[in-house]
């Protein structure tokens, strides 16, 4: 594509380069070459925008001009994901339903759906137009599936889960398996309590590869609009998550939590039951959130506290054998 033409539809201001520039591809900043296009966001990796052989750097509107051809951007990470989708070539799934696919005949399966081989489509079930289910995708009975459902191989949606619009599994994702949930009867054994409530997942979801959110005993499990959850994801029963929020790998969450909308849970992080987290609020790698957080709030460590306390007691703790000498003397 023409540099001009890629500036035009990313909305991004050209610098520093003919229009007509020949661009080729997209590539990080430490691997770009000539004909390809790169950024920078992070100010990490600033100095390396005046010696990488990109022919071009996605940058910042404030960032110091250097000598190859530049796009001011207001968010260059965000511009660099539409440059991506710019020169991308995604799979293409032909309408039709594989001779070993199984679908009920009460199924209600709309228009330019694919369904790959041994898919198994169950009772009652209703999927919108433009689906898309790989091998051994398996949608249970009940079901209700919006537009453009993309379930790649292995991932489960069980019995009268709802799910909206434009939403996306990756592979082994379990939408509505059973919550963990059991009562200890008299001579202490484990009772099953029935798990008979559904998973509901608004639009522009995606839950990615191994991830499970369980469906309930009462109420609802809910995952809300725009919300991205990431690989190895546990969600528990009847927990309610808000809209825009991220669920970043091995994050952890006990039944009846309710994390509020653009929330960011970082990688290990815990959240005990029954716990309330603000919206906006940040936690931090493998903190563990034992009470609820309020609306903005940044914690760490275990049990999470303030992330600028918790900055100041993990620096304290090299210091601890000098500090247990000092009071050893006194």
């Amino acid at each position: 594509m023409k540099f001009a033409e890629i500036a035009s539809k990313l909305g991004a201001r050209l610098e520093n380069s003919p229009p007509d520039t020949e661009i080729t591809g997209v590539a990080g900043i430490e691997t770009a070459g000539p004909g390809e296009l790169t950024f920078i966001s992070n100010p990490k990796y600033g100095s390396l925008a005046k010696t990488t052989r990109a022919s071009a750097v996605i940058v910042s509107e404030d960032f110091p001009a250097i000598p190859s051809a530049m796009l001011r951007s207001k968010n260059p990470y965000l511009d660099f994901a539409r440059a991506l989708e710019l020169f991308s070539q995604p799979p293409q799934y032909r309408p039709g339903i594989h001779p070993t696919a199984l679908v009920h005949v009460s199924a209600k399966i709309g228009k330019g759906a694919h369904l790959g081989p041994y898919v198994v489509v169950e009772g009652n079930v209703e999927i919108g137009d433009n689906a898309v289910l790989l091998a051994h995708v398996v949608i249970y009975r009940g079901a209700r599936i919006g537009n453009n459902f993309f379930a790649h191989s292995h991932s489960v949606v069980r019995e009268f889960c709802r799910i909206g619009n434009n939403v996306a599994l990756q592979n082994g994702a379990v939408i509505g398996g059973d919550g963990f949930g059991f009562a200890k009867d008299n001579s202490g054994r484990w009772h099953k309590i029935p798990q008979i409530r559904p998973v509901v997942i608004g639009d522009d979801v995606e839950i990615q590869s191994n991830a499970c959110i369980d469906r309930a005993s009462v109420g609802e499990t809910r995952i809300g609009r725009g919300t991205k959850i990431d690989n190895l994801v546990q969600v528990g029963h009847g927990s309610h998550i808000g809209e825009d929020s991220l669920l970043a790998a091995q994050v952890g969450i006990a039944g009846s939590t309710e994390i509020g909308n653009k929330v960011i849970l970082t990688g290990q992080v815990g959240v005990v039951g029954h716990c309330k987290v603000g919206d906006g609020a940040i936690v931090t790698p493998q903190s563990g959130v034992a009470g609820d957080i309020e609306a903005g709030a940044i914690v760490s460590g275990a049990p999470a506290v303030d992330h600028r306390l918790w900055l100041k007691y993990s620096a304290a703790l090299n210091r601890l054998p000098e500090l247990i000498k000092l009071l050893r003397k006194k």
